[in-house]
């Protein structure tokens, strides 16, 4: 392997690119080496110097695409300030993903999770517990600024919101219907506003 190969700048950031966008459109276990070599005009021996294994790849691939989620959270925390507004982000930024034909990177590894590198398996599930103690939070503040109604836990509608909007994208992809999945959220999180009229005098 020439050594501009595996030393060229943002080679890994690249093959994490790839590597992304194959697990979103095939998913973890369709794509191999080969595939991303091809796909950068590189051998598989530069792909093996970034990444050893493809365990190591699809850690690496989780810690990015985690990183990058919990950013984006933070940014509708900042730009929304109503507990619903918080939610409707979080629903768009799935819609986001779908609208580019993709899925979410592990929700797709969480279909795969049993077939998963067992040194994978735990950062799938931090991804969505990560994503499930930003729910709670915003839930709880939604009950405390009255416009949120739970019929059980913040932390048991985190879990539902979550599992809701995953299998909603999952549904929808083979439709290539983006209206599909935007309705099933629309109807998941109005089921958790507070009708106004049972505050009224």
């Amino acid at each position: 392997m020439a050594a501009h190969e595996q030393d060229k700048p943002g080679t890994a950031t690249h093959i994490l690119d790839v590597a992304e966008l194959l697990v979103q459109v095939r998913g973890f276990n369709a794509f191999s080496y080969t595939d991303i070599a091809r796909e950068l005009r590189i051998s598989t021996a530069a792909v093996h110097y970034h990444f050893a294994g493809k365990a190591e790849l699809g850690e690496a691939l989780i810690a990015r695409y985690t990183a990058r989620f919990a950013q984006d959270l933070a940014g509708i925390g900042a730009r929304f300030t109503l507990a619903p507004a918080r939610l409707d982000g979080f629903g768009g930024l799935h819609l986001a993903v779908l609208l580019q034909r993709r899925m979410c990177v592990c929700g797709v590894l969480a279909a795969e999770y049993q077939t998963l590198p067992q040194s994978m398996q735990p950062a799938v599930i931090r991804f969505f517990d990560q994503s499930e103690t930003w729910l709670q939070d915003v839930l709880e503040q939604g009950q405390e600024e009255g416009s949120l109604q739970l019929a059980g836990s913040a932390r048991q509608a985190a879990q539902m919101i979550t599992s809701g909007i995953e299998g909603a994208m999952l549904v929808a992809a083979p439709y290539g219907d983006t209206g599909r999945f935007q309705a099933a959220a629309a109807s998941l999180l109005a089921g958790l506003l507070r009708d106004k009229t049972e505050s009224s005098p």
